[in-house]
C-alpha cells in the first residue's frame, strides 16, 4: 500500500499531467472538482486545493488522487511515472468546429466588389433563396465560434437571474416587465406545401404585431414549454434589439411562416439577412434565458447529458439538446432536426459532418442508416443511441448520436438528434483515432455494413465514455455500429463500393 511519503517522493510532474488532462477534456476546475465529488465526496479536492496541485503547491493523498483516476480512466500509477505528460491540445488555428474552409486564391476574384456581383448569380442559377444564404451565412458564423456567444449568455443571465426551470407564471412576469401587452388568438393548424413541393402540418404560435403588442396563439396552452420558449424568443427581441422587427412571426411545422413568405426571392437583400440574424440571436437568447449555462452544465453533467434532463429543466427536448451543444465541455457536437421525408429543418455542426444537400433543404435520398432518417421511416418510442462511422473528406470519423421522436403541436412528426464526434476525444486520450476508425470500418464492411463492435474497440470507447461522462454513448456501445453515408445515391453498402474498400 502506497504511503504519503512514496507518493510525494513520486510527484514531481502529477500537477503537469492532472492539469494537461483537465485541458485535454476541456473541463474547467470547476468541471473536474464537481466530477470528483460525484465519485467520492469525502476524498474530491475543492477547486482551490486542485488549483494548488496544478501548480505543485500540494501532494494529493492517495485516496483523492484515486479520485480523480476515476475520472480519467487512468491508472494511479501513470500519475507517478518520471514521465512529463502532453502538451496540452491547442486548437489549430483557422480552423474552429472540425470545419475546413477553401482558399481564397487569387485574391483579386474574391474582392468585396467581385463578391457582391457573383453571390446574387450563383443564387439564382442553383435556386438557393436569399432567406437560405442568410441560414447558411448564420450556420457557419455559429460553426466558426463553435456555438459560443458569451454576450448572449450575459444578457439572457442579467434577465433570468440564472434561474433554471422558469414557470409559465415567471415567463408571463418576464414579459411584462420587458413591456410586451399579450393578447390570445385562436388559429389551428394548417396543411401548407413548402418550396419543395411537400406538403405539411404548420401553425402559427406567436407574433409580434405592434410595439409591445405579442399575440399568442390559444394552441400555446396545451405546450407549456412551447409557451415558454416563444416567450422567450420574443423578450430577446425586446433587450436585444428594442423590439424592431415587429412583423416576427413564430410558427411550428414543416415549412415556418417566414420560408413561405421569403422562399420565392433569390435576391441577397442586405435586411433579410439582417433580420435572419435577429431572428437567431433571439432564439439562441432564448434558450439561454430557459437554461442558463452554469445551472444547465451541472444538471447534464448530474444526469450523464440524457435528454431526459429536458423534463427537469421543464424545457422542451428540442431546447435541451440545442443547449447541450453549447454549454458542453466537449465543444464537438452536432444537432439535427428532421421532418419526414428528408428535410433537415435545422442544423449545428461544430464538428464539420459533411453535409452536400446542405442545411435546410430536403434531400431525396437520404441515408436511411443516419438515425435521424431511420427513425422517421421506423418512429419507436423513446430514445435510441447510434454509433456510426461516416468518410470526410479526410478521414473516416466516429460518430455517436441520441435521436428522440416527437410530435409537435401542429401535428408533425419529428426526429431530434444530438450527437459528438469521438476522433478528437480519442485523440485526447493519446490514441490513434484514425487507425482506430479504420479499424472499426473494416469490420463493418466485412459483415454487410453494420456489425457488434469489437471488444477491443468498445473497451476503448467505453474510456472515451466515462470520461466525457455521456451515457448514451456507453448506451451506443452495446448497439451495432454502422456505416453511413452522405447520401443514400452514394451509399457504401453497395456491392461495388465494398469491393473498393478491400481493394
Amino acid at each position: 500500500m502506497r504511503t504519503e511519503i512514496s507518493l510525494t517522493r513520486k510527484s514531481h510532474f502529477l500537477g503537469t499531467k492532472i492539469r494537461n488532462l483537465r485541458k485535454r477534456n476541456h473541463l474547467t476546475m470547476e468541471d473536474l472538482s464537481a466530477r470528483c465529488v460525484r465519485v467520492d465526496p469525502e476524498s474530491a479536492p475543492s477547486v482551490s486545493y486542485l488549483s494548488m496541485i496544478e501548480r505543485g503547491k500540494r501532494t494529493p493523498s492517495v485516496e483523492m488522487l484515486r479520485v480523480i483516476a476515476t475520472v480519467f480512466q487512468k491508472d494511479l500509477d501513470w500519475f507517478l511515472d518520471d514521465t512529463p505528460g502532453d502538451d496540452a491540445i491547442v486548437p489549430q488555428k483557422g480552423k474552429r468546429g472540425g470545419l475546413s474552409g477553401m482558399p481564397l486564391e487569387p485574391g483579386f476574384l474574391f474582392s468585396g466588389d467581385i463578391l457582391q456581383i457573383a453571390i446574387p448569380e450563383m443564387l439564382s442559377q442553383t435556386g438557393t433563396s436569399g432567406r437560405q444564404f442568410a441560414q447558411l451565412l448564420i450556420r457557419a458564423y455559429q460553426e466558426y465560434h463553435q456555438n459560443h456567444f458569451p454576450d448572449l449568455e450575459r444578457a439572457a443571465e442579467e434577465v433570468g437571474q440564472k434561474q433554471l426551470a422558469l414557470s409559465v407564471e415567471e415567463m408571463l412576469a418576464l414579459a411584462k416587465a420587458h413591456g410586451l401587452q399579450i393578447r390570445w388568438f385562436n388559429e389551428a393548424p394548417k396543411t401548407v406545401v413548402d418550396a419543395h413541393g411537400i406538403s405539411g402540418q404548420r401553425v402559427v404560435t406567436s407574433y409580434l404585431d405592434g410595439p409591445g403588442q405579442l399575440a399568442l396563439n390559444e394552441i400555446l396552452k396545451t405546450s407549456p414549454t412551447r409557451m415558454k420558449y416563444d416567450l422567450a424568443v420574443h423578450i430577446g427581441h425586446c433587450v436585444l434589439h428594442n423590439s424592431e422587427g415587429f412583423n416576427n412571426v413564430l410558427s411550428i411545422g414543416s415549412a415556418s411562416a417566414a420560408d413561405a413568405v421569403l422562399m420565392p426571392s433569390t435576391s441577397v437583400n442586405a435586411q433579410d439577412i439582417l433580420q435572419a440574424w435577429r431572428e437567431f440571436e433571439a432564439s439562441f437568447f432564448a434558450g439561454a434565458l430557459l437554461c442558463p449555462k452554469v445551472p444547465f452544465r451541472q444538471l447534464l453533467d448530474r444526469h450523464g447529458y440524457e435528454v431526459s434532463v429536458h423534463q427537469r429543466a421543464q424545457v422542451s427536448p428540442s431546447v435541451a439538446m440545442r443547449r447541450m451543444t453549447v454549454v458542453s465541455p466537449y465543444p464537438h457536437w452536432h444537432y439535427f432536426d428532421a421532418y419526414a421525408p428528408g428535410k433537415l429543418k435545422a442544423v449545428y455542426r461544430g464538428n464539420g459532418i459533411p453535409l452536400p444537400w446542405g442545411n435546410m433543404r430536403t434531400v431525396a435520398d437520404p441515408c436511411q442508416h443516419w438515425s435521424v432518417f431511420r427513425m422517421l421511416t421506423e418512429p419507436q418510442s423513446g430514445s435510441a443511441a447510434q454509433i456510426s462511422l461516416l468518410d470526410t473528406a479526410q478521414q473516416t470519423r466516429i460518430y455517436c448520436c441520441e435521436s428522440v421522436s416527437v410530435q409537435d403541436l401542429a401535428g408533425n412528426q419529428r426526429v431530434l438528434c444530438a450527437g459528438i464526434d469521438l476522433n478528437p476525444a480519442i485523440e485526447a486520450q493519446g490514441e490513434d483515432a484514425a487507425e482506430l476508425a479504420a479499424a472499426l470500418k473494416q469490420v463493418c464492411v466485412a459483415n454487410g455494413g453494420e456489425v457488434d463492435i469489437p471488444l477491443n474497440i468498445k473497451r476503448k470507447l467505453h474510456t472515451i465514455a466515462r470520461i466525457l461522462n455521456i451515457h448514451w454513448l456507453e448506451r451506443g456501445l452495446q448497439q451495432q455500429a454502422r456505416l453511413i453515408c452522405a447520401r443514400g445515391g452514394v451509399c457504401p453498402r453497395s456491392p461495388s463500393c465494398y469491393a473498393e474498400c478491400r481493394e
